[in-house]
């Protein structure tokens, strides 16, 4: 099988893993970890799933495993290998700028890639949708409310971030990666971002702050002591950024009540909503 070739991601129910290799990323080749339903045919829902910094896409996979069937989606794991995407800077940050913070083009971006394996599904008929949902938890989250709030929404009906660590707040007065300064984002473009659906999902027992992967620098710091407070900093931001502009913020929190960082439950928590979400939409 060709790396491009992604039927192999819809072969049999469950557990089917593929390689794809982005024109925009050459050598840099994504491993697509899919969790198939039973009933699975191309009018099935599909929901990118992204897995947090430890890079464990087999894991996320099996988390969604069990819930597939019910929620009727096929959930795909994008796994970006650590070896080829190092660090914050290819993944949660997107690979938008180079060592010298120099802006790279836009199609380099890692933001881009859920679209184009979305668009490489369709035209080999494993979908038959025009649209797919989103879901991220903690480095994922991150990468999820990026790529949403800089502009990679075409084709996205649903977004969720789940327990992420530090925030773009929509402030254009706050420099990337903690805010929207310093980008393309203009005024416009902000409020096509409040007025798109965004679904925070925050565990209310996830205030352990001492992980080496918990962000202590000074702007993630500032948006408040844990990732529980974060997240509802973020809402309040928009909120607020909505408000000076005379319109409504289309965003949701939904606290999930004692879970701390845990993919698997955060996982559960958000199935059923998303489920519900893109199977109303527009296949």
């Amino acid at each position: 099988m060709s790396l491009t070739d992604l039927r192999g991601l819809v072969a049999k129910a469950g557990v089917n893993d593929t390689w794809y290799q982005d024109p925009h990323l050459p050598g840099r080749p994504v491993l697509l970890r899919a969790a198939r339903p039973e009933r699975y045919s191309p009018t099935t829902p599909l929901l990118f799933a992204h897995h947090g910094d430890l890079r464990n896409g087999g894991d996320y996979r099996d988390y969604w495993l069990p819930l597939v069937d019910e929620a009727n989606l096929l959930v795909v794991v994008p796994e970006f290998p650590s070896s080829t995407y190092p660090g914050a800077a290819w993944y949660n940050l997107g690979n938008r700028v180079d060592e010298t913070g120099r802006t790279r083009p836009r199609e380099e971006w890692t933001y881009g890639v859920p679209a184009r394996v979305f668009a490489s599904l369709r035209s080999q008929s494993a979908t038959a949708w025009r649209c797919y949902g989103l879901f991220g938890h903690s480095s994922g989250g991150q990468f999820v409310h990026r790529m949403i709030s800089l502009g990679f929404r075409d084709g996205v009906a649903v977004a969720a971030t789940a327990n992420a660590g530090a925030y773009a707040m929509p402030d254009l007065d706050i420099r990337f990666p903690h805010g929207l300064g310093a980008t393309e984002i203009d005024e416009a473009a902000l409020r096509a971002l409040l007025a798109f659906r965004l679904t925070v999902f925050a565990g209310t027992a996830d205030i352990d702050t001492t992980s080496e992967h918990f962000p202590r620098d000074d702007a993630a710091m500032r948006q408040g002591p844990t990732r529980y407070a974060r997240a509802h900093s973020y809402i309040a931001a928009a909120r607020d950024a909505a408000r000076q502009r005379g319109m409504s913020c289309a965003w949701t929190i939904i606290d999930v009540a004692d879970v701390g960082h845990d993919g698997a439950k955060m996982s559960a928590a958000a199935a059923a909503i998303l489920a519900a979400a893109l199977h109303a939409s527009e296949p």
